[in-house]
């Protein structure tokens, strides 16, 4: 159920990522927003002073890590429990021996990996506890905390937000594992920059991941007589199974794909569009980036045109979000033929360049009296609000009551167009422009 974590247990069997994990704060990777020197995350634990908190961020990024780097450091006692396998029993059980040994002036520190695997039930049991302070909870997820820790519960911890790590801190990490005893430091391995480079890439920020790549890649690597280990790019593409490594998601490639990908939805291409796609979710592209230029697209090249093209695009984000990949591609598939097959407007998009082009350089203009807010007997004296229409109360749902600035009265910046749906906004424009102007002098 629960156990005291040792840093000096033989770990020569474990795998690459386990003997690598960091023992202290100078060996942890990433986080600098929250890790570096003078950052509060630092001096609580340097100063072990930890209170109750949620570490949350994608997988490998350092949760489990940064926990047992606390129980290293701490003063209390450190216990590491199971959400997976543990029940509100054996919560009871770890409460009480807590509970008493707060009476001896003895703090616990209890860390729950994936808390967000506890029921509402299990995570209630943990609240008094908490709110006595006979624990100190440490939770770790990789879901959010808003939707999967009871508020109750959320708002008596302090939320970190872990990134995941960049391409280069993966790289440097890798290095650090071909050099390091605990890693390949007394084999003689030969990796190239690119293919630590590559590696690093394809591990999409997850350190994990990055180490486990590595140790495939060395374990299947070259051997020469002399015992040394030459690790290919062969060799790695094979371990992953993708034969499009050099796709680089911060570089000109990712830049191309993501281009093409809009380019072809943007033409109406469906086949086009679908094999970019599969370019970039095959050569590990975060599905999450492209369901978010997916629901930009649906506003900018489709707009009222279609207006469900949003609504499609929201939900395809949203399963990537719920079941990840390679499940999720065939909904990216339906988001991605619908924008094609779409009817297509950017008055939208022109709408608001437009905008934003005169709010720019006219950030001075004053709001018309007639529309500003009047909360106070002041602002009534000096005419807030005086002769505004509430249009719900108007005949025709409609007033002549201007709202731009007066520089900019007359201004136009939505010009819808005659595709698809538009039409009828179009339509609705035109008619309520003429009745404004029939009823300008009235």
């Amino acid at each position: 159920m629960y156990e005291q974590p040792t840093f000096f247990e033989d770990n020569s069997a474990q795998p690459l990522a386990a003997r690598l994990r960091p023992r202290d704060l100078d060996e942890f990777v990433g986080q600098t927003h929250l890790l570096g020197e003078g950052k509060v995350l630092r001096r609580l634990i340097e100063g072990d002073k930890v209170s109750s908190m949620i570490f949350w961020g994608p997988p490998g990024v350092g949760k489990t890590t940064l926990a047992r780097i606390i129980a290293h450091r701490t003063k209390a006692a450190f216990i590491d429990f199971s959400a997976v396998t543990s029940g509100i029993k054996e919560i009871k059980q770890v409460m009480e021996q807590a509970e008493k040994s707060r009476r001896f002036g003895e703090k616990t520190i209890l860390f729950v990996d994936e808390i967000h695997r506890f029921n509402k039930a299990q995570q209630d049991a943990f609240l008094p506890y908490v709110e006595k302070g006979s624990i100190i909870l440490i939770g770790a997820t990789t879901e959010n905390p808003s939707f999967e820790v009871n508020g109750a519960l959320l708002s008596r911890c302090k939320v970190f937000v872990l990134q995941a790590l960049k391409t280069e801190e993966l790289e440097r990490l890798l290095k650090r594992a071909i050099k390091d005893e605990r890693g390949f430091g007394n084999q003689q391995v030969e990796i190239s920059d690119d293919i630590i480079a590559t590696i690093a890439e394809f591990a999409n920020g997850d350190a994990r991941s990055a180490l486990s790549t590595l140790e495939m890649a060395v374990l299947n690597g070259d051997v020469d007589e002399k015992g040394k280990i030459t690790v290919t790019r062969e060799t790695v593409e094979n371990i992953t199974l993708k034969k499009s490594l050099l796709y680089d998601k911060t570089g000109e490639e990712h830049y191309n794909l993501i281009s093409a990908l809009h380019k072809s939805m943007r033409n109406s291409d469906p086949d086009a569009a679908v094999y970019w796609l599969a370019r970039m979710l095959e050569a590990g592209e975060d599905p999450l980036y492209i369901a978010r230029r997916v629901t930009r697209f649906a506003s900018e090249d489709i707009g009222l045109a279609d207006p469900r093209a949003l609504e499609i695009a929201v939900s395809a984000y949203q399963a990537c979000h719920f079941i990840g990949m390679p499940e999720c591609s065939v909904h990216l598939t339906q988001a991605v033929v619908y924008m094609s097959l779409a009817p297509k407007s950017n008055a939208l998009y022109m709408a608001y360049e437009s905008a934003k082009k005169d709010a720019l350089t006219m950030l001075a203009e004053p709001v018309p009296l007639v529309i500003r807010n009047a909360p106070t007997k002041l602002m009534k004296e000096l005419e807030y609000g005086k002769g505004y229409k509430y249009a719900h109360n108007e005949e025709d749902k409609l007033s002549t009551m201007q709202c731009l600035p007066d520089s900019l009265v007359g201004k136009e910046y939505y010009h819808p167009t005659q595709e698809g749906t538009e039409v009828r906004f179009k339509e609705r424009l035109d008619a309520i422009k003429k009745w404004k102007e029939e009823h300008k002098d009235k």
